[in-house]
């Protein structure tokens, strides 16, 4: 299989029919297709569609494959497949953005900022003046602070095992920073039960561990708190809490790309970049050629990293 899902390029040529863009137009492919005719592409609360995006194991969607190695096809993945000098994605998965955007940066743009940025602004819906709370500071995690921000939250605590990122998440507008092995013996969500008198108004999970799915939710206040599932465990994982955490009107919601149609959405996002109201270059440490990732994704699992951008052509 042909690994990548976020990704950046610049169309090379188009198959019949498609009129969205055109030889030359800077793109990002989308592994969350957007056909703009079924129900859900045609409905304002959920970004998903009705053609399913195939994560592993697949071609495109007419079962046909554009990959070979030694004469035998390779799958695609998620329509994308861009750990690749050329690639062939479907036209529903292609948004077009302005060129004004630098193309060996824009690749972010087809996951982690939609997702985390996505997750607060058009999930949770954070309101002004409130608490949040966000797990992991990763890339998504780092987006979802950034849009806590923007969306004028009075407290963002960022949580995180390591502390080499607490300096990046403060630039990304973390107010306080929490690890939890500095609290030997408590549980994080009666830490921050405690920080916040009772509990947060909202809480982001951005790492896909169901012990801190959990945290996240029971770390929420009662009446209004709202908790969002943004990162993917394991599919042989079950997330489980006790019912009775959800009787005092919690909300518990998922999200898949921070609820943003892509072919819509992530051009927006690439024009509030390019007036600085959302925060890219800082995401990127480091830049390496396509010959060298498995040492990106070393630098990745050893936490030292928050993106490092491959480029193919060099």
């Amino acid at each position: 299989m042909v690994l990548g899902h976020e990704g950046a390029g610049i169309v090379e040529s188009v198959g019949e029919g498609v009129t969205s863009v055109q030889p030359g137009d800077h793109i990002i492919p989308m592994f969350a297709p957007q056909c703009n005719k079924c129900k859900m592409c045609k409905d304002p609360r959920t970004n998903l569609c009705v053609i399913k995006t195939p994560m592993n194991n697949s071609y495109l969607e007419d079962g046909t494959a554009r990959f070979f190695f030694q004469g035998k096809p390779l799958y695609h993945q998620a329509f994308c497949s861009v750990f690749s000098q050329y690639s062939v994605t479907p036209e529903y998965c292609i948004a077009k953005i302005n060129p004004a955007v630098p193309i060996e940066k824009a690749a972010l743009f087809g996951c982690c900022i939609p997702t985390g940025y996505g997750a607060v602004m058009n999930v949770a819906k954070v309101a002004p003046g409130s608490t949040c709370a966000v797990w992991g500071l990763g890339a998504i995690g780092l987006c979802a602070v950034m849009g806590c921000k923007a969306a004028g939250a009075s407290r963002i605590i960022g949580i995180d095992v390591n502390p080499a990122k607490f300096e990046v998440g403060k630039k990304f507008g973390c107010t306080e920073l929490v690890n939890p092995n500095d609290y030997p013996g408590k549980r994080i969500q009666d830490v921050l039960i405690e920080m916040t008198d009772g509990g947060l108004d909202y809480t982001f999970e951005c790492i896909g561990n169901v012990d801190c799915i959990e945290a996240a939710l029971e770390s929420c206040v009662d009446g209004w708190g709202v908790s969002i599932i943004v990162g993917i465990p394991h599919h042989s994982q079950k997330i489980s809490t006790y019912g009775g955490t959800l009787f005092g009107g919690r909300t518990w919601r998922g999200t898949f790309c921070g609820g943003v149609k892509g072919r819509d959405g992530i051009p927006a996002l690439c024009e509030e970049y390019l007036k600085g109201k959302i925060l890219l270059d800082e995401l990127i440490t480091h830049t390496m050629p396509l010959e060298q990732i498995n040492q990106a994704f070393d630098l990745l699992r050893a936490g030292k990293s928050i993106r490092t951008i491959i480029l193919p052509w060099k």
